[in-house]
């Protein structure tokens, strides 16, 4: 399904999170939107957290950094369990730049949380990086 003409009013929920204090302080240095395998990009045209990562920046005066890459093009998780999410998972992302994430606060963006598979995995990898914290910021949670 490609309900690009969603991406603002799910741009607007998403920066009604922002309003919780633990994504304010500390203040983040950079939004990380979690990426797709550039087969997938393709396929679908765009990068929905990307696309919102964008939209939420300006307001919080946060710049975007698109400083993740996924590496593998995972199978969908939707009927996974979480460790065999976990598992599909390992290895697929890298950091592009360490010097881009060390010793900054970050907030991924993702448009959707379902087991937290995804984020934790990115997350571990921003923190390996030398990211000072790194937290999560969704529209949904399934």
């Amino acid at each position: 399904m490609r309900a690009f003409h969603l991406r603002h009013p799910l741009a607007h929920w998403l920066l009604e999170a922002f309003e919780d204090p633990r994504l304010q302080n500390p203040r983040p240095d950079f939004l990380i939107p979690v990426p797709l395998h550039p087969v997938r990009k393709r396929e679908r045209q765009f990068n929905q957290a990307e696309e919102l990562a964008h939209l939420v920046a300006p307001a919080l005066q946060t710049p975007v950094a698109t400083a993740l890459l996924r590496l593998r093009n995972t199978s969908t998780q939707t009927r996974l369990d979480r460790t065999a999410r976990m598992e599909n998972l390992r290895g697929a992302f890298a950091v592009r730049q360490d010097q881009q994430v060390r010793h900054q606060h970050l907030v991924l963006i993702d448009d959707v949380l379902t087991t937290g598979s995804t984020v934790d995995e990115c997350a571990r990898i921003l923190r390996r990086a030398g990211a000072r914290s790194v937290r999560v910021a969704t529209v949904a949670r399934a």
